[in-house]
């Protein structure tokens, strides 16, 4: 079973409906475990009444397709991750985006993948040798 972390990024487009790319690969990819950083459900809500506006979708529906969304991702305690992969993680990222620093440590700590449309991060962390990266 692949482990696959999952960058706020990422659940925004699949909310938005920008990629059915995106959604397929959520939906539809049997051996892997999507993980995210659970302070992600916050910046979800936070932007709440943003994403209903941009998808015209009802409350309801978009709480249903929220509810999935939710379902099919596991998310982690922050707080449970080792300090050496917080550590590597704030490494890495502190001189191109620090708020991708839990993404990072997930990934690091549970030896996965991240999946981040983050064109700067994933350029950033290639040339420091971070190269664990889920494609699709």
């Amino acid at each position: 079973m692949k482990s696959v972390i999952v960058d706020t990024n990422i659940l925004f487009s699949i909310l938005l409906w920008k990629s059915k790319k995106l959604r397929d690969t959520l939906f539809s990819e049997p051996d892997v475990t999507f993980y995210c950083c659970r302070f992600a459900i916050v910046e979800l809500f936070k932007h709440k009444e943003k994403l209903l506006k941009y998808t015209e979708l009802e409350e309801e529906e978009f709480l249903e397709v929220f509810y999935s969304v939710l379902k099919r991702v596991s998310f982690y305690d922050e707080q449970t991750m080792t300090k050496e992969s917080k550590q590597k993680a704030y490494d890495l990222c502190r001189d191109i985006d620090e708020k991708d620093t839990p993404f990072v440590a997930l990934a690091i700590a549970l030896g996965g993948q991240l999946w981040t449309n983050d064109k700067p991060l994933k350029d950033g962390l290639r040339n420091k040798g971070f190269d664990a990266f889920f494609e699709i």
